[in-house]
């Protein structure tokens, strides 16, 4: 059933239709960037996924005045890009140097590091981008968010924007009972494209590159030998659906699908999925958590897995189950759908009058009716953009630290259900999990090396 005027009101009011968000620092806080500078943009983690997102930090307005990798050959590209940005190789050593001289820090790292590089830029009072999931553990993201609210600084995550035309349009048409009340979201995605459900870590030690710090990419990670390619018949690689890390071990893609350093394909693809759900029926954690997956490891994720998430119903919404899928698994397509197949990634909205494939909703007729929902909900110019708007003092980020870190659970949570095999019912206040000791005991986890939160 469409929801009432006071619950759109609401909904839109939460999505952020024509609402200013100014930050403390515009109001005299001693952090932040003046509304008429520029905004200079120290990227650390820059030869992956940093390449192309900084060049959308550039586009969007940002200065890229420093640069930080641990792999020199790895950044050549990025380097050759903002060939007068200053380069380091310990984000410690840029933080130190460059002072007042940068506003803002991207972190694009594998998800082991997200927290030591985002904590120090905040307790340094700079606004902070984090590629998702924001952290690779509950307790890193609980210091995240304390350290955030003391910061009053500017922060993003770089998840699927909820704010995207297809997004918006996807959120009118549910409120505007396209499909009834939503019961039901299954999302899923075709990762992973790195090799997971490895029985070990390797038993050689390859030599350092000179060009590469193998130390500073552990981080707080227990430290290990560095491993750097699968031998050539090793099946690990050709387990990956697409193998884009080929046959490295760790890096620098392969991380992802080690317990040690990534989040698998739950945590790389799944912030992406969620968010448009939480955003659109406001969901903050869910009451219980059930996994089932292929065989699983301690060292490393399996190759695909189904989580199933319940949340309970709030003043405005009834309760909703969403099931996560990946490693080539999805839900069943509708019989509506004919032979038509689904693709690699997606949701599926499932209402009580019909379902939404995204922002298309299945049904010819429910679709012709509903065809001129207005639009009502604003749109806006995606991760960097929207980051570059709060780092000037205009309206937050749509998934800023605060708002990301439910979503960041979602994942967390996810992996801890797939690895202990076991229900998870988390109190989010509390921090623990009673029914499942297993996985109370990896909210936390050990820093090494000398590394602290």
């Amino acid at each position: 059933m469409p929801l009432t005027r006071r619950q759109i009101l609401k909904s839109a009011l939460f999505a952020g239709a024509a609402v200013t968000i100014v930050p403390r620092y515009v109001l005299g806080g001693e952090a932040g960037t003046a509304p008429n500078d520029r905004v200079t943009l120290a990227g650390i983690g820059i030869g992956g996924i940093g390449h192309p997102q900084l060049k959308d930090a550039r586009d969007a307005g940002f200065q890229v005045v420093a640069l930080c990798d641990v792999d020199d050959v790895h950044a050549k590209k990025t380097y050759d890009v903002f060939p007068e940005a200053r380069k380091y190789r310990d984000f410690r050593d840029l933080l130190n140097s460059e002072g007042d001289k940068i506003d803002a820090v991207y972190c694009g790292t594998p998800d082991h590091t997200h927290a030591i590089i985002t904590l120090a830029a905040l307790r340094a009072k700079k606004h902070v981008c984090c590629v998702k999931p924001l952290t690779r553990t509950i307790e890193e993201g609980r210091a995240v968010l304390k350290a955030v609210r003391e910061a009053g600084t500017a922060t993003q995550v770089t998840m699927q924007p909820n704010t995207s035309e297809q997004a918006c349009r996807t959120m009118e048409l549910i409120y505007a009972g396209a499909i009834g009340e939503i019961r039901e979201i299954h999302a899923w995605s075709g990762r992973p494209v790195w090799p997971q459900g490895m029985l070990d870590y390797p038993n050689w030690e390859d030599p350092v590159p000179s060009t590469f710090d193998w130390d500073l990419w552990l981080g707080p990670a227990e430290k290990r030998p560095f491993a750097d390619q699968w031998p050539e018949n090793c099946p690990y690689p050709g387990m990956a659906c697409a193998n884009w890390g080929k046959r490295g071990v760790y890096h620098p893609f392969n991380f992802r699908g080690w317990f040690a350093f990534g989040t698998g394909s739950l945590g790389d693809m799944g912030c992406h999925r969620a968010n448009l759900p939480y955003r659109m029926f406001r969901l903050k954690h869910p009451t219980r958590i059930t996994a089932s997956s292929t065989r699983a490891y301690k060292v490393s994720y399996p190759i695909g897995c189904m989580v199933t998430y319940d949340y309970p119903a709030s003043e405005d919404f009834p309760e909703i189950r969403l099931t996560w899928y990946d490693g080539g698994l999805k839900p069943p397509v509708p019989k509506c759908m004919g032979s038509e197949m689904f693709p690699a990634e997606g949701v599926l909205y499932v209402g009580t009058e019909g379902m939404m494939f995204n922002d298309r909703i299945l049904d010819p007729e429910r679709a012709e009716k509903f065809a001129n929902v207005p639009k009502t909900i604003e749109r806006r110019g995606g991760v960097m953009p929207e980051w570059y708007e709060a780092c000037r003092g205009g309206q937050a980020a749509s998934a800023n630290f605060e708002y990301a870190i439910p979503v960041t659970e979602f994942v967390l949570l996810g992996n801890l259900a797939v690895m202990t095999g076991k229900a998870v019912e988390f109190d989010p206040e509390t921090l623990t999990i009673a029914n499942n000791t297993e996985a109370q005991a990896l909210i936390s986890q050990p820093y090494h090396n000398g590394w602290t939160l």
